[in-house]
């Protein structure tokens, strides 16, 4: 019996027919969790010095955070109303959608991406219309682009895509936004924006002065190592933010996080993080070659984890994952999709290939 089964109360049979988002589990025994694609490192020096140092925690957080607006729009060139804060990207994600989208509208997103991203409209009635990736597991912009009807008001573009790893290339985005109708909201979602090395990606730096519809998001979760604090934030025009605060829950950034992401956000902190960036960039090439040596191809990585699809040299998902937990190693599994590996410890890439190796009989 499921869970939804044995409700008491009446409750809305669209929520009940979505599952709820998953977290990524820890690990019981001795291992590696490489499921929730965290940053492996612990938080800087001066970041946890600066979280020490705070003690006035019966207070909140300073009203619309000025310091911590002003240090992201100085690093996009654009004025600090155009910058909001909230618990994490994906709460400016639901808060988006929610400002948008009602009964009867549509929010568009491609398939397998961001777990959260069939939840977003519930809450305000709307409707997620997912459109299926390409065989290389990129976001089908034509595809995404043809399914626009009068119903549409949002639309998310994840670059790099969770959990398969390609980003969006600019020359693609720009032949999609001259698509979009310009009264439709477009959101780039970007999280795993620092680990990109591809030249040829979108940088929402780049592109927002040229579409007005287009808010970009960014998170301190990943590259910061701010996940435990919960602060992300989104660039675009005032107007489109100010509706997105209306939908917020009141005070849910705390002081602590603010402190911490302007710790983060200074150049002697910002080339330290630089320096980790490029080590897991590393780690995760090396992962995607070890694999390769296995006969195992996984599409173009640019983000903090990798993607090994459900049929890759015979690979069942469910199997796959099983693997992983039996070695003491937890791994998120999408299941007949594909299973997302997560770049940890430096020691992680060789156990990771090693189970790989293993479950392959190599």
């Amino acid at each position: 019996m499921s869970v939804h089964e044995d409700v008491p109360v009446r409750m809305r049979a669209d929520v009940l027919s979505v599952p709820a988002y998953r977290q990524g589990a820890a690990p019981t025994r001795p291992g590696y969790k490489l499921s929730s694609n965290e940053n492996p490192f612990d938080p800087l020096p001066s970041v946890l010095a600066a979280i020490q140092g705070r003690s006035d925690i019966n207070r909140y957080a300073a009203a619309a955070m000025p310091d911590l607006r002003e240090s992201i729009a100085a690093k996009f060139g654009v004025t600090a109303d155009r910058v909001h804060l909230a618990a994490g990207s994906v709460a400016i994600l639901y808060q988006l959608v929610h400002a948008a989208a009602t009964t009867g509208d549509e929010y568009l997103h491609a398939w397998p991406s961001f777990e959260a991203y069939p939840s977003l409209g519930l809450a305000s009635g709307a409707s997620a219309v997912r459109v299926p990736l390409t065989g290389a597991a990129e976001h089908d912009l034509d595809a995404m682009a043809d399914a626009i009807t009068d119903r549409t008001r949002v639309i998310l573009v994840c670059s790099p895509n969770n959990p398969t790893g390609p980003a969006v290339r600019r020359a693609d985005f720009d032949r999609f936004m001259a698509r979009v109708p310009a009264t439709t909201l477009v959101v780039l979602d970007e999280a795993y924006r620092e680990f990109v090395t591809d030249p040829e990606a979108v940088r929402g730096e780049d592109v927002l002065a040229e579409y007005p519809n287009l808010v970009v998001l960014r998170t301190f979760s990943k590259a910061y190592g701010l996940a435990g604090l919960r602060i992300g934030y989104a660039v675009g025009h005032p107007a489109i933010l100010s509706a997105a605060a209306t939908t917020a829950i009141p005070l849910s950034v705390t002081g602590l996080a603010d402190v911490a992401a302007r710790a983060s956000l200074t150049p002697e902190a910002q080339a330290e993080h630089d320096q980790r960036i490029t080590e897991i960039v590393t780690r995760r090439d090396a992962l995607v070659a070890g694999l390769a040596d296995l006969g195992v191809r996984v599409p173009q990585a640019q983000g903090n984890f990798i993607w090994i699809p459900e049929g890759e040299r015979g690979i069942d998902t469910a199997a796959l994952a099983a693997a992983f937990s039996e070695s003491g190693t937890l791994v998120r599994p999408f299941p007949g999709e594909g299973v997302r590996i997560s770049v940890g410890e430096r020691e992680s890439v060789d156990e990771v290939l090693r189970i790989v190796g293993a479950f392959l009989g190599e």
